[in-house]
């Protein structure tokens, strides 16, 4: 399945709703079934050059994906960490930078809501909440997004359309 990231299609159902913190960390009415962020995770592993473990900069639990050389700019991590280019929380949404280019699409199309964070003059513009796959085809959206985010953080030439599995 080829995935286009810059017109990506409409997110089925209704915004996730979250607990209204200033940060969200919970999706209380939508989140990925346990084999569905598994393969988000495994996804995260296989990407050249990452390590994962707990996140640096949010919750111990929340799943972080670094890089081992990270050569991309300022805004592709998660600051203050200049290596976590994303995470994934408990419950299969993520905290990822994404491409700059890709944030108005990917908002349009009710995947995304920038990070409550990136609202700060110092944090970057490009930190958003990527609601959670709820089956395989809204895994191959999260998936293309996460290699997007990772050819940032890499500084990776590969076009930012992504294929997912085939």
């Amino acid at each position: 399945m080829t995935v286009d990231l810059a017109t990506p299609s409409l997110r089925p159902g209704p915004r996730p709703v979250t607990t209204g913190r200033e940060i969200p960390h919970d999706q209380l009415d939508q989140f990925s079934p346990p084999g569905i962020r598994a393969a988000l995770i495994e996804e995260g592993r296989a990407l050249p050059g990452v390590f994962t473990g707990a996140s640096q900069v949010s919750e111990p639990s929340s799943f972080a994906l670094r890089l081992v050389r990270p050569s991309g700019p300022w805004e592709a991590f998660l600051h203050p960490s200049t290596d976590e280019f994303g995470h994934i929380h408990r419950v299969g949404f993520m905290h990822l930078t994404v491409p700059i280019e890709l944030i108005a699409p990917l908002r349009a199309a009710g995947w995304i809501e920038p990070h409550p964070i990136s609202l700060r003059p110092e944090w970057p513009d490009t930190i958003v909440m990527l609601y959670a796959p709820r089956n395989e085809e809204e895994l191959a959206l999260a998936t293309a997004v996460l290699r997007a985010s990772w050819q940032q953080a890499s500084a990776d030439s590969v076009s930012l359309t992504s294929k997912g599995k085939e």
